[in-house]
């Protein structure tokens, strides 16, 4: 079973861009930690006290049967709004890298508009090349070894009205119902916010349609900036 560290903005993005990936990797058995760079706040209608908590709920809403992992989440804390690629942000990272000894780490699609999902991502770039400098310690990295995750993988999240053109697609049936209650669980986000009416039906539409894609019934859609590797043609859905 592989470590997997998934990056968000903010509390909320990981949901919305892959929620229903989290739960059924979690489900398989892979070892999950969810890394919030920033708490969210202030929203129109969320503060610290509300958004941390939305977070926790979130989170055990995906979280996988007995006996499997559980799904773990970390704050960073750095400043909402105000997210800006260096050093110090990087290394904060690459410490979550280490600690965790992450093979695979997922992080939003460089286009967008938002800036914090833009540092982020770079960010999240430059961590996983500084989690393997050697004789350099890291904030968070608990002492675990240096190491370079073998995947970047990049999720959609964005907040350009753009269509996604993603490299593979992940399916997620049997998963929505858990997605939607990890999105749901932000209540300052959606239910008390006007301007999020049906948009949780339109990103569900989105998921049937990715998953027509693949002959499925929902799929969630994923890039990558280096190839993927195949075995055989036996691990392809169609």
């Amino acid at each position: 079973m592989a470590n997997i560290l998934v990056v968000g903005p903010h509390p909320d993005d990981q949901e919305l861009g892959m929620g229903g990936t989290i739960a059924r990797l979690a489900d398989q058995g892979h070892n999950i930690l969810l890394v919030d760079m920033t708490d969210g706040s202030p929203t129109p209608h969320g503060d610290r006290s509300t958004r941390l908590p939305e977070a926790q709920a979130a989170l055990e809403a995906l979280q996988p049967g007995p006996g499997k992992p559980r799904i773990r989440r970390v704050l960073l804390d750095l400043p909402n709004r105000r997210v800006v690629h260096s050093v110090e942000a990087r290394h904060l990272v690459a410490g979550q890298i280490r600690s965790h000894q992450a093979s695979i780490v997922f992080c939003p699609h460089p286009l967008d508009a938002h800036p914090d999902h833009v540092a982020t991502t770079r960010i999240v770039e430059d961590a996983r090349f500084d989690a393997k400098l050697t004789r350099q310690p890291m904030p968070g990295d608990e002492g675990r070894p240096p190491l370079y995750p073998k995947w970047l993988f990049q999720y959609y999240c964005t907040h350009l009205r753009r269509i996604p053109d993603p490299m593979f697609l992940i399916d997620v049936s049997g998963y929505t119902p858990k997605r939607r209650a990890a999105i749901e669980a932000y209540r300052t986000q959606f239910a008390m916010n006007p301007l999020a009416a049906g948009m949780l039906e339109r990103l569900e539409a989105g998921l049937v349609f990715y998953g027509s894609r693949i002959g499925t019934g929902a799929a969630e859609p994923f890039s990558c900036p280096e190839p993927l590797g195949l075995t055989g043609l036996d691990c392809l859905a169609l």
